[in-house]
């Protein structure tokens, strides 16, 4: 039988706000001090009360402007209940039943595919809460060495325990929930993916996946082609990688449909990843929401958002919405429409500002003659060798010195050819680590293009004379060999020629 994946997302995003969701402890995700940032209201102590991180409640309502989600004229808190050693109060605030947004779109926008960047997935709703604490398992071998030196006991390490970090507990969290319209292990990736660029854009979440800051749970459940009743959920929590909410998902797949295959009953439960054997293992059956008994916050007051009649409310929607910044999708367009940029090197710029700011002021710089043929150049130079040498020699943006100015100038020279691709992509690499005027490079170091025959020839003529192999090996139809002759002499005029204009010379030297 042919079935059909259905598969609905439930991500989590920290907020980047200087204090905590309810208190006024700091929201620090870099503090390396267990139990630091901590005080009687985050940990539930009796008698405390909440109170409200606006900024917090703000973030949320930029991000589903952003999806075009609709913000209702008022909210409320709730709270979910349920027991874990992470969790100081016993229950969760968070919201149920009255959200900050309601729907929303996002298309998978950094989908090469032209088709599928097109696709757009429903959003059921946004909402605010509070993160728990963090568990730690003093055998794991990732434990801090603070931890391990000062807070872990001689005993403890001996042992099989677990310590309680609650630096994270009460830093507002975002949720996301999409609609089950998620077909694919790819689908799900490129829409974690686009949703963590546009966090980082509004500039309300870090969402480092890594720190834990983005975390994504996926819901799987599998059903006959052309039935309309899903199937049994399975949900896999805690993905802390793009690839292994695809991993995942595709392994959940196929686990699925053998077991179905095999004539066996898919069980609702809870599963998670071990992201080493790349397999999805049982932790427990499912909770429903009934097992959470959400009822109203009553510490909190309801939230009155904005008025229709412009009277009262906290936020101005209409001016939030004008204040937006450009937004992913809009500067891959943008890319696209003005530069007639390639899908796959718009979405490299769009997902580094600074690559993309170097972008658009090196453009700017080019001569007007040149920029036709410049602007494909810059284009490629950043996209592969510039991007390419940052990763290879793990450089950050402030190890690279190259400046627009520079990076312009080398265009300039290779659009109007006067030095060689060969030549510039030395010039690149050297600039990236000095920004020494490539006019100066040029000049001390003799660069320029060398058309003239009466200096090509003579170089010819050597290469020909030292490499008798070569020429038999060409004479018999290797044109490999071809390709070497070329390279010797690139390399005795140090590049400074056209490669084609050598191969042309060659080639009619060899036939005379």
């Amino acid at each position: 039988m042919e079935y059909e994946p259905v598969i609905g997302l439930e991500i989590h995003a920290e907020l980047k706000t200087k204090t905590k969701m309810f208190c006024d402890c700091l929201n620090n995700s870099d503090e390396k001090e267990p139990n630091k940032n901590i005080c009687p209201v985050c940990l539930g102590h009796p008698g405390t009360l909440p109170v409200i991180n606006k900024k917090a409640v703000e973030a949320v309502i930029k991000v589903g402007l952003a999806l075009e989600s609709e913000v209702p004229e008022f909210s409320k808190f709730d709270r979910k209940n349920y027991f874990y050693p992470d969790l100081p109060k016993g229950y969760q605030i968070s919201q149920y039943d009255e959200p900050l947004c309601r729907g929303g779109k996002l298309k998978l926008f950094l989908s090469n595919d032209h088709q599928e960047s097109l696709k757009e997935i429903d959003i059921t709703r946004v909402h605010l809460e509070e993160d728990a604490g963090k568990l730690i398992h003093p055998e794991d071998k990732n434990l801090s060495r603070f931890a391990r030196q000062n807070l872990v006991s001689r005993s403890a390490r001996n042992k099989k325990s677990t310590l309680i970090d609650f630096n994270r507990a009460g830093v507002p969290l975002m949720e996301l929930v999409t609609e089950p319209v998620i077909h694919t292990g790819k689908e799900a990736r490129l829409f974690s993916q686009g949703l963590q660029l546009l966090l980082k854009t509004l500039g309300v979440s870090e969402a480092d996946m890594e720190k834990g800051q983005m975390r994504c749970e996926v819901n799987i459940s599998l059903k006959p082609k052309n039935q309309k009743e899903l199937g049994t959920k399975v949900e896999v929590k805690n993905l802390n990688s793009f690839r292994a909410v695809e991993r995942a998902i595709d392994y959940e797949i196929k686990r699925q449909i053998d077991l179905l295959d095999d004539g066996e009953k898919i069980i609702q439960e809870t599963r998670g990843w071990d992201q080493v054997k790349e397999i999805t293992y049982s932790q427990r059956s499912k909770e429903e929401a009934q097992d959470y008994r959400y009822f109203p916050e009553p510490d909190l007051p309801p939230l009155h958002l904005y008025s229709k009649t412009k009277e009262g409310g906290l936020f101005d929607l209409e001016q939030m919405k004008s204040q937006l910044p450009e937004l992913p999708w809009q500067k891959k367009q943008n890319l696209i429409q003005i530069y007639n940029i390639p899908s796959q090197r718009a979405n490299l710029l769009v997902q580094d500002d600074k690559a993309l700011l170097l972008f658009r002021d090196t453009v700017t710089k080019l001569d007007p003659k040149n920029r036709e043929r410049g602007i494909p150049l810059v284009c490629n130079y950043l996209t592969t060798d510039i991007l390419g040498i940052k990763e290879k020699e793990d450089l950050t943006w402030e190890d690279i010195k190259l400046s627009s100015d520079n990076f312009s100038q080398l265009i300039n020279n290779l659009a109007s050819d006067t030095v060689s691709s060969r030549v510039g992509k030395d010039i690149l690499l050297d600039i990236i680590h000095s920004n020494q005027n490539v006019g100066e490079i040029i000049k001390t170091k003799g660069l320029e293009k060398i058309s003239d025959q009466s200096v090509l020839i003579p170089t010819i003529n050597e290469v020909i004379k030292n490499n008798h192999k070569a020429i038999e090996d060409y004479k018999k139809g290797k044109e490999n060999a071809l390709q070497f002759l070329v390279g010797q002499a690139m390399a005795k005029l140090k590049g400074a020629a056209d490669p084609e204009i050598l191969e042309q010379l060659i080639k009619d030297k060899l036939r005379g």
